[in-house]
């Protein structure tokens, strides 16, 4: 919003017009210069029409802030110009000096004014015993009728406006000007601070009118009989049609629903009423206007419900709760192998952006973790992490979930609608897990939430903009499923500018007792037991599981440490561990014999589970945690091996 108000260089000081011709003129001319430092006076030539039609194209040049005439031209200018007009007046003490001029001149006087003779100088002329002839006009036409009536009587001497004046000696008679030199002045003087005042008005009112249209409010100012004075642009496109059109109208034929009638004739405001105009529903505040203790009008803000929505959102999402939602930093993922200080590395590096972070890797490798640490070491660490796991939800649950939705958008919505989870972690982290098992349609809105920044609540129609910076996560191959048709190409680009590759367990066996380690006295503290007996268990599970796969990463290897915790207390549970960990003993070599190959190890592991589930394949994805086509893939995988001699 630009509210400068440096005007050019000729317009910095006020412009005056001072309109004057016969003797007028030159007195005009004469004073004119001694004003250079206040104003800018001008002295115009001309009279009725001709000044019209000259101050109107002056006008059309640059601004003219007041005019100064005299008598019947200065009335006339006033009837036909929307401009003020300073009249030069003439004092009891010219009248006295114009009439001691003419006694000079002839004994047979007579003083014409402009408009009715003054009530004082026929007071004067009665105490005095003057004899005056006293005249007035009104018209140029009834001014040329004076002067031949008092030419008629004998008049020698016309004291007079400087039109009459040269009137009454072109038809013989001697003119004397009436108006004095001061009486210019004053009327000058008059014009600079009537010109100062007008500018300094102007100013308030150009500040005042760019305030009110960068407002997306409607507002409309009225005076005390409802006729529209101002409005800004927003109450212009409210109303339909332009201020020009407007102005000066009644508000309430205008728009009866938005009248300010009963507010004029109550005095008292009413804020927040809800009012119906045409197809629109508004928030409407009507407040009267008082100035200097008397009421001078009224005021009409009209807000759109959608505007005042969006605000409360945004509110909300800056409002919330103090801490961000995120437990863990990045140098709580335990290990110090070359895979996991490679992943660590780079979400520290990726941290100082704001760009998309895709993070890749199996289950149970600890995905989430690392989001949470970017999140940490971020400029957005105070603010709010949110996280959803894509693969929990139906379709139309995630959709509510995330984008969140209106009241009445289906059975069931709460009242007042629900903002989603992009909305809720406004200005901070939302850490869409799983986002390979998100739904074609859903993964079409996610893609313009990355693009506009804004989202749509279910429902609604119009869209809130939000501050979100975006990780996602997920153990599937999302190329694979882009060439299957299952994930969207274009929001497989969009999430993939910042990618960090998780390893699994089987690429950081030496990271294994740290992690043992780690795990159980995480389990030993939740589960309130001491750490001894555990700790020959969990050493033990190590040994047997030197060739195991872990095809569950560190969420398989702290599930069994806590179950190994849970019976540690028994005696029996060291010769029972074969027992009590079965898988790890399945998919492991006998002893004496050389380790499987990984590859082997993890089809074990997979024949286990295909077995335990009936077959049924899509049991058998949801409890490995892979996808039907990398289950298919590593099946033929392991056929074709066998098959080779």
């Amino acid at each position: 919003m630009n509210l400068s108000l440096n005007p050019p260089e000729a317009d910095r000081q006020p412009r005056i017009v001072a309109v004057g011709f016969h003797r007028l003129k030159d007195l005009l001319h004469e004073l004119a210069p001694q004003y250079a430092g206040r104003a800018r006076v001008e002295v115009l030539d001309r009279g009725f029409d001709a000044a019209v039609a000259e101050i109107q194209a002056l006008r059309r040049q640059r601004r003219i802030d007041v005019l100064v005439a005299a008598g019947s031209n200065g009335a006339y200018l006033r009837q036909r110009l929307d401009l003020p007009v300073v009249l030069v007046k003439v004092g009891g003490f010219d009248v006295m000096r114009a009439l001691g001029r003419a006694r000079r001149i002839g004994s047979r006087i007579a003083l014409v004014t402009y408009g009715a003779v003054p009530a004082e100088v026929r007071q004067f002329d009665d105490l005095f015993q003057l004899g005056l002839e006293l005249r007035s006009y009104a018209t140029e036409p009834e001014a040329h009728d004076c002067v031949r009536e008092l030419r008629a009587q004998g008049v020698q001497v016309v004291v007079a406006p400087g039109l009459v004046a040269d009137l009454a000696e072109a038809a013989g008679m001697e003119g004397v000007f009436l108006y004095s030199q001061d009486a210019v002045r004053e009327a000058l003087d008059d014009a600079v601070e009537v010109a100062r005042a007008a500018r300094i008005e102007a100013a308030r009112h150009e500040r005042l009118n760019a305030v009110l249209g960068e407002l997306r409010d409607g507002v409309v100012a009225v005076d005390l009989q409802e006729r529209i004075q101002t409005l800004n642009p927003a109450m212009e496109r409210l109303l339909g049609r332009p201020a020009s059109e407007l102005v000066g109208l009644k508000l309430g034929e205008v728009a009866p629903a938005l009248g300010l009638a009963d507010t004029l004739r109550s005095g008292r405001p009413e804020l927040e009423a809800i009012d119906q105009h045409g197809a629109l529903t508004l928030v409407t505040s009507r407040i009267p206007l008082v100035e200097q203790g008397v009421q001078a009008g009224a005021v009409l803000i009209c807000q759109d419900p959608a505007s005042i929505q969006r605000v409360e959102r945004h509110l909300r999402a800056q409002h919330r709760r103090p801490h961000s939602g995120a437990r863990y930093r990045l140098a709580e993922i335990v290990g110090e192998s070359e895979p996991i200080r490679r992943a660590k590395a780079l979400a520290a590096q990726f941290a100082r952006s704001d760009a998309t972070v895709l993070v890749v890797g199996e289950s149970g490798t600890g995905k989430e973790l690392l989001a949470q640490g970017l999140h940490r070491e971020s400029r957005r660490a105070r603010l709010p992490f949110v996280a959803v796991n894509c693969a929990a939800f139906s379709e139309s649950l995630l959709e509510s979930e995330l984008f969140g939705y209106e009241e009445g958008a289906f059975t069931g919505a709460r009242k007042g609608g629900k903002p989603g989870l992009f909305e809720a972690a406004h200005t901070g982290t939302i850490f869409l897990d799983e986002i390979g098992e998100m739904p074609l349609p859903l993964q079409t809105r996610l893609l313009r939430v990355l693009q506009e920044r804004e989202v749509l609540r279910v429902g609604a129609v119009e869209p809130t903009p939000v501050d979100v910076r975006v990780i996602a996560a997920t153990h599937r191959d999302l190329p694979e499923r882009v060439a299957a048709g299952e994930f969207r190409r274009d929001l497989y680009y969009r999430l993939n500018i910042l990618r960090v590759e998780l390893p699994s367990l089987r690429e950081r066996r030496e990271d294994l007792p740290a992690l043992a380690a780690h795990l159980l006295r995480k389990v030993a503290s939740r589960l309130r037991i001491p750490l001894e007996p555990a700790q020959r268990l969990v050493q033990a599970l190590l040994q047997a599981a030197a060739g195991y796969a872990w095809p569950g990463n560190v969420r398989e290897l702290e599930n069994l440490i806590e179950r190994l915790a849970s019976v540690a207390q028994d005696e029996s549970a060291e010769t029972r561990l074969r027992e009590l960990v079965p898988e790890v003993f399945e998919a492991t070599a006998p002893e004496g014999a050389a380790p499987a190959p990984e590859h082997e190890t993890e089809l074990l592991r997979i024949e286990r589970v295909l077995r335990e589930c009936g077959g049924d394949r899509q049991a058998a994805c949801r409890r490995l945690g892979i996808g039907r086509t990398t289950l298919w893939r590593k099946l033929a995988q392991a056929r074709n091996t066998k098959a080779q001699p």
